[in-house]
């Protein structure tokens, strides 16, 4: 972590300008781009844009204003605009950028955030501006957040201050309010969780002894900065460390996953990482010309989290990219959430990894995570690591409070420094999420909403309370449904399904619901998907489904870290807005409306 004047840093604000005074050309970020072709950002380059958007933060504000809503693109722009809030002391509230050929489904989500947040402020770059004003004016009126740009060529909205901006940078408190992160929304509307500068400095604290950071560490990434992985572990913890980082555009990544590894190779990064997915996706794309161009000996650290992590997808990534160097034992799957900051737990660098295949049956019936026999129907399971020696863990019986012993099924509680202060203007829901107890009184708890299991100390996640599935009185995890799904049926998009569960017309059962992305073609092809599906999960989970629907691609509703948003899915089933290919129902009753 940073000295600041001889003593450890209280603030990112106190961490950036250490940097600067001490090594102002050394390089804090790459960016890589489109081409892969990367442009350096230095600690000194960095203060001054910070500088100058925190001068323009102040401007004709009259005093400090309310929290600054961030839409940028990746890149310098966003990390001045973010950096830029914490020389003023102004909370930033990190948001995807409207996408202008998706208007209809981007902006609402920021109507929202706006709305919660009371952000008096947009910090954008001058090609978003005309629209974001133009918008902001028909949504908002009078009411309308004032539009701030920050690139050089920029108007920043308003009368500027001093060109190096020194009179704008406040001293910043560790309590002081550094972030409004709004959480995924992958089981519930999005909410503001409220982390302070303390927050972010004790998680970068923790990330850096879980990750065994050192000083010839350096990363590369293409997590949206806009998500808690990508911006705390991504952006924060790199400059905390002061090890440099390497970023590139989830939007490249998507369109040639391939890149991100060759990102990785070309810098001789050591710690790189990504939701379970994306080790999937480059697996599907990788040729054997890829393969060859790579080499990923370097990598010490392959960290995979914020989605259930799959034993057969480290397998087949590990398989398919051993032969460029690239070890099994690298990966480190690990656990956390917004409302921690970011990082909970996670194992050794370079110590491996574990699955345990449970019992099926024991785990959906009794909630109990016993090895499973041989030729018995089990579920693997892979774990992430303990916590730090920070933070205090429990699996807790949800209904009774009482904490659980080893191998029993739970709620994940904790409490550690990276907790967060609650959430932004909602002090019922902070109470319930985060002032829990436990039966014998102790508390507060962070209530996780994750089930989970405790086995010799390290945690093993099993699903989360609110996506779980009761069908003829067993339990079943979404995942499960749809990995089975997913492995088996040809003519769905991975990664693009949500099952879920509707009551029946009496209230007194649940019918399970699957709905998947495929690909348009003709009656017949859909007749033949929808049966595959059918049969899938008849035979390997022993669910009869009640409704099957197929949807257009890029439709099923999904986080900005790209979870899928089952609550959200189930919404549109309800309320009839799901673009349809086609769909199965077992019976017409509790139909969706067509």
């Amino acid at each position: 972590m940073s000295a600041a004047r001889g003593r450890e840093a209280g603030s990112f604000a106190e961490v950036l300008r250490a940097r600067a005074e001490q090594s102002p050309g050394a390089v804090a970020y790459r960016f890589a781009g489109d081409d892969e072709s990367a442009a350096e950002c230095t600690y000194g380059e960095l203060d001054a844009r910070a500088r100058t958007v925190a001068a323009r933060l102040a401007a004709g504000t009259g005093g400090r204003p309310g929290p600054a809503l961030l839409l940028f693109a990746p890149g310098l722009d966003y990390l001045a605009g973010l950096f830029g809030c914490f020389y003023a002391g102004v909370p930033a509230v990190p948001a995807f950028p409207p996408d202008p050929t998706r208007l209809a489904r981007t902006l609402p989500r920021l109507a929202a955030i706006i709305e919660d947040a009371g952000s008096d402020t947009v910090l954008t770059t001058s090609d978003l501006a005309p629209l974001l004003r133009d918008w902001l004016t028909a949504e908002r009126g009078g009411r309308a957040p004032r539009v701030v740009t920050t690139d050089p060529a920029g108007d920043g909205g308003g009368p500027g201050g001093p060109d190096d901006g020194r009179s704008a940078v406040r001293d910043v408190r560790p309590d002081t309010l550094a972030l409004l992160q709004y959480t995924s929304g992958s089981t519930s509307l999005p909410r503001g969780v409220m982390l302070t500068h303390a927050h972010l400095l004790a998680n970068a604290r923790e990330i850096a002894r879980g990750f065994g950071i050192h000083g010839d560490s350096s990363g590369a990434l293409w997590l949206p900065p806009y998500h808690d992985m990508g911006l705390i572990g991504g952006i924060l913890t790199p400059l905390a460390t002061g090890i440099p980082v390497t970023l590139m555009s989830p939007v490249t990544f998507l369109r040639r996953p391939l890149a991100w590894l060759r990102m990785v190779s070309r810098h001789r990064a050591t710690i790189t990482g990504a939701p379970n997915f994306a080790y999937d996706l480059c697996v599907r794309r990788a040729t054997d010309a890829d393969v060859a161009g790579l080499d990923l000996s370097g990598v010490e650290l392959t960290f995979t989290g914020a989605e259930p992590v799959r034993a057969e997808t480290l397998t087949r990534f590990t398989e398919r990219f051993g032969p460029c160097g690239f070890r099994t034992e690298s990966f480190y799957p690990c656990y956390g959430l917004a409302e921690a900051t970011l990082f909970v737990t996670g194992g050794r660098p370079l110590g491996g990894w574990r699955s345990v295949p449970v019992a099926r049956d024991a785990l959906e019936l009794r909630g109990e995570a016993r090895p499973a026999a041989p030729g018995e129907p089990s579920r693997p399971l892979v774990g992430c690591g303990g916590p730090g020696p920070g933070t205090r863990l429990l699996v807790v019986d949800p209904a009774t409070r009482e904490p659980l012993g080893d191998g029993a099924v739970g709620e994940v509680w904790l409490d550690s420094p990276g907790v967060a202060d609650g959430y932004w203007r909602r002090p019922q829901e902070t109470a319930a999420t985060f002032g829990a107890t436990t039966a014998a009184g102790e508390g507060p708890f962070l209530r996780t909403g994750d089930l989970g299991f405790l086995l010799d100390g390290e945690l093993f996640v099993a699903g989360r309370t609110k996506d779980l599935l009761v069908v003829n009185g067993r339990n079943h995890h979404p995942t499960d449904i749809e990995r089975a799904c997913e492995a088996s049926v040809p003519g769905i998009r991975r990664n693009c399904g949500a099952a879920f569960a509707v009551e029946d017309d009496a209230g007194a059962a649940e019918r399970l619901v699957l709905v998947y992305e495929a690909d348009p073609g003709d009656e017949e092809q859909h007749r033949e998907v929808i049966a595959a599906l059918r049969r899938t999960v008849s035979r390997e989970l022993s669910i009869p489904p009640h409704t099957v629907v197929l949807v257009r691609p890029r439709t099923v509703p999904k986080t900005s870290s790209g979870k899928v948003q089952r609550w959200l899915a189930r919404r549109q089933y309800l309320a009839g807005e799901l673009e349809e290919l086609a769909r199965w129902q077992a019976h017409p009753s509790n139909a969706a409306p067509a």
